[in-house]
């Protein structure tokens, strides 16, 4: 039976990946420090819902990627790796560039040095954010990517680096996987659709930055999670795809559907752009669809009433704010 380490599996596509797994009869270990970058109890209750998908299937180990112990007791005996454990968010990069920098690249670069053999493969967890301000669109694999215009953006783009280095010299699968604006269900809270959900409940200001018009790639999370599935089967000798919704939403559009679901008007503070955002993200999925079977099968419309739907039913029994 496959055994797959998930780093960062409390957290929001961590945990859908590993029910997923354990749905599928594979054992799952968990390597996560639960952070508070968001609430704890949120990442705890992520776990308990991926515990019961294959309670003796599943083992959850706390512990820091920095930490080269934790990492080789989270690799022992693993099939595969896959690595989502970050510091994320683009605006928060800005203020702490060099804890960023330590999280993401001096705990990737620990955790591979504690892969032994070469059957073990990895998946990555990469960015749409690499491709920076990109004028053409939509965004393929092989465009240019040296002008991140964030930390994040730069540490993801590195970390896609060490993983070849890696692969060159030890000869593991690695595929990178570059998300554009996932969401659904357990969204991390700060992020702009769970963000905007609870603002709009709560009859609060809204923060719409600029005028509207930016526009972003929103990918339902069971869409990526049947594209880092497919990438374990495939176990490329090393690849980059993009996993995206091949469409694209204007922020303007975003909080209108969210009114709509949500049957509340959203009040508005209008600010400036924000340095770091990028004003458009669009995924060209066509080396996916090609080498993964990948497609996105659900629109923006029915993800979004799939997600306010978990987050009302969560805000009434207590586990969102």
């Amino acid at each position: 039976m496959q055994t797959v380490l998930i780093t960062g599996g409390a957290g929001f596509i961590g945990s859908h990946l590993a029910e997923r797994l354990l749905r599928e009869g594979l054992r799952v270990r968990v390597l996560d420090n639960l952070d508070p970058f968001y609430a704890v109890g949120m990442k705890r209750a992520n776990l308990a819902e991926v515990a019961a998908a294959g309670p003796d299937r599943f083992e959850f180990l706390e512990g820091d990627l920095r930490d080269p112990a934790a990492c080789r007791r989270a690799v022992a005996g693993c099939d595969a790796v896959v690595h989502l454990a970050a510091l994320a968010g683009v605006r928060p990069s800005i203020e702490e560039p060099a804890r960023y920098w330590d999280v993401n690249l001096v705990g990737t670069q620990v955790l591979l040095q504690q892969i032994e053999g070469r059957d073990a493969a990895l998946v990555f967890g990469s960015s749409s954010s690499v491709y920076g301000g990109n004028r053409k669109v939509p965004f393929a694999e092989d465009d240019p990517v040296d002008r991140p215009i964030s930390p994040y953006a730069a540490t993801k783009r590195a970390g896609e680096l060490l993983c070849h280095a890696w692969h060159h010299l030890r000869g593991n699968p690695v595929t990178c996987l570059r998300f554009f604006t996932v969401y659904g269900p357990r969204q991390r809270p700060e992020m702009a659709i769970h963000q905007f959900a609870r603002l709009i409940t709560d009859g609060a200001e809204l923060p719409f930055f600029g005028d509207g018009s930016s526009r972003r790639d929103y990918t339902y999370v069971d869409d990526v999670i049947a594209g880092v599935r497919a990438a374990l089967a495939r176990r490329a000798e090393f690849a980059i795809y993009n996993l995206g919704g091949a469409a694209t939403t204007s922020l303007a559009e975003l909080v209108q559907h969210l009114e709509r679901e949500l049957g509340r008007p959203a009040k508005l503070r209008r600010l400036p752009d924000q340095p770091g955002d990028v004003p458009v993200t669009f995924a060209d999925v066509g080396r996916a669809a090609r080498d993964l079977g990948y497609r996105c099968s659900t629109v923006l419309a029915q993800g979004l009433a799939r997600f306010c739907a978990w987050y009302q039913r969560s805000k009434r029994e207590g586990r969102v704010p």
